[in-house]
């Protein structure tokens, strides 16, 4: 147990954010299966915004690398682009 008022403190913002990002990744990872699964190329694409935006806005914040943010847009934009 932390002796430390402010070693206390740390541990609070630490669990609190740890649960925001957990939450976050999760819409993330929902979102991204989501594109997957779709058979339509304008759904795709539709769907494909949403969740680059997501990645985007999740890399800036620094809850995922920006270099697997811009991996995953590259595969999804593949993915889409097969589609007919």
């Amino acid at each position: 147990m932390a002796n430390h008022k402010s070693a206390v403190k740390r541990i609070q913002t630490n669990t609190r954010d740890n649960e925001r990002n957990k939450s976050y990744k999760n819409t993330l990872r929902t979102s991204v299966k989501k594109v997957r699964a779709v058979t339509s190329k304008e759904e795709g694409e539709k769907l494909f915004r949403s969740t680059a935006s997501l990645l985007d806005k999740l890399a800036k914040k620094g809850i995922i690398h920006k270099n697997k943010a811009a991996n995953q847009k590259a595969k999804l934009a593949s993915l889409i682009n097969k589609l007919s």
